[in-house]
């Protein structure tokens, strides 16, 4: 009798689990009054630079730039987030194409004289030899992958630091690259 009832219960987990996995996608149709979680700015007029936090189907926090969302990602609290929650999904729009990615599955170069809606931003690509073209292009200092990119990373681009190629001290979480305070416009 247990064992039914446990299979049941499994089942359903699983089923829930795989139904909003199976069937989530990014939000596209942004209403004009929703601001980004982190510095309150309309996304919708940002459309190529708009990124995704989706947590449940009710619950998506949306962001005008992946330096914003990422900044969330790491801190939810700081931003009224609830502490412990889980994505689900993170998306973010391929710079080129516009097409929306998978955020963890995205590669990132940050560093180039391209500017987000507020300032120096990580550039999302859908695979590295389109990073790595723009890079060329746009004088970009770094790829990344999602897991790389880093809370004091994130932080230095939002205070307005760039990236700079060069080394910085052991014990920085650069480590090939520091972090200088950018004067310019």
């Amino acid at each position: 009798m247990y064992k039914p009832v446990r299979n049941l219960i499994v089942a359903m987990g699983i089923t829930l689990f795989l139904s909003f996995n199976l069937h989530a996608k990014p939000v596209t149709d942004i209403k004009k009054d929703v601001k980004c979680r982190v510095c309150g700015m309309f996304v919708a007029k940002y459309q190529q630079w708009i990124a995704q936090i989706q947590y449940s189907e009710d619950d998506v926090a949306m962001f005008d730039g992946v330096k914003d969302m990422m900044a969330f990602y790491f801190e939810p609290e700081k931003y009224g987030g609830k502490p412990g929650q889980k994505a689900n999904a993170i998306y973010v729009k391929d710079y080129y194409t516009q097409e929306w990615l998978n955020g963890k599955e995205a590669v990132y170069v940050a560093g180039s004289d391209i500017m987000g809606p507020m300032g120096h931003e990580f550039i999302p690509f859908a695979s590295t030899s389109a990073a790595e073209n723009f890079m060329k292009d746009h004088k970009g200092k770094k790829i990344f992958k999602f897991s790389e990119i880093t809370l004091k990373q994130v932080t230095a681009m939002r205070s307005g630091m760039k990236m700079q190629g060069k080394k910085m001290d052991k014990g920085h979480d650069m480590q090939d690259h520091s972090m200088k305070k950018d004067h310019s416009g």
